[in-house]
């Protein structure tokens, strides 16, 4: 998933809503390096990670990928996703508005920017300032966001224009969206059930 879906299923917990970020940038066994208040988001960060690798519905719309990006596929699903919990927010989390919702991120990261590795830190900067939250709901903001990250890739004419794909097959992706996000907002507030008893355990 990408920064919307995880912050999103992260809950309000700001301590879980940080290591959802940082999942991003931080590797290698836990605990580490990881701060105690983040170290929980960052285990439900990697968890909701390998509960969507292996989702029917995210291996399908992995699938729908044409064939010569599909290399790439999994990195533009999970754009694809974001772009549709974004486009049918107030389904999602009706609670507050994508706008209000971005927000909040926006100034929960900025207030803890200097906690993060310097790569995040101006990741967090660049969100900030160009509302990548609420831009999801854009088709056009992930076609554009895609063809930022192919420039980075190593051969990145075989992946500008990936992007393209979502229109190609809209509703498809759409479907698989659907029952995706469902089930992955239960997972996760399962899982966060699971390591806030384990936490209260002292283990």
């Amino acid at each position: 998933m990408n920064f919307l879906a995880h912050l999103w299923l992260a809950g309000p917990d700001e301590g879980l809503r940080l290591g959802a970020v940082a999942g991003d940038f931080i590797k290698g066994p836990l605990p580490g390096t990881v701060p105690a208040d983040m170290l929980a988001g960052v285990a439900l960060h990697r968890a909701i990670d390998s509960f969507s690798d292996a989702h029917p519905a995210f291996q399908r719309a992995r699938a729908r990928v044409p064939a010569p990006h599909r290399r790439f596929a999994g990195v533009m699903v999970d754009m694809f996703f974001d772009h549709f919990l974004a486009a049918d927010w107030d389904a999602h989390h009706p609670a507050a508005s994508l706008a209000g919702f971005a927000a909040a991120q926006y100034a929960l990261l900025g207030a803890h920017a200097h906690r993060f590795p310097e790569r995040a830190q101006r990741m967090i900067a660049r969100m900030r300032e160009g509302d990548w939250l609420s831009s999801y709901a854009e088709v056009a903001t992930i076609e554009y966001a895609l063809d930022r990250i192919a420039t980075r890739l190593s051969r990145p004419e075989r992946f500008l224009g990936c992007g393209q794909a979502l229109r190609a097959d809209y509703d498809g992706f759409g479907e698989d969206a659907a029952e995706f996000l469902t089930e992955v907002r239960a997972f996760a507030e399962a899982e966060r059930a699971r390591l806030a008893r384990r936490s209260g355990s002292g283990g």
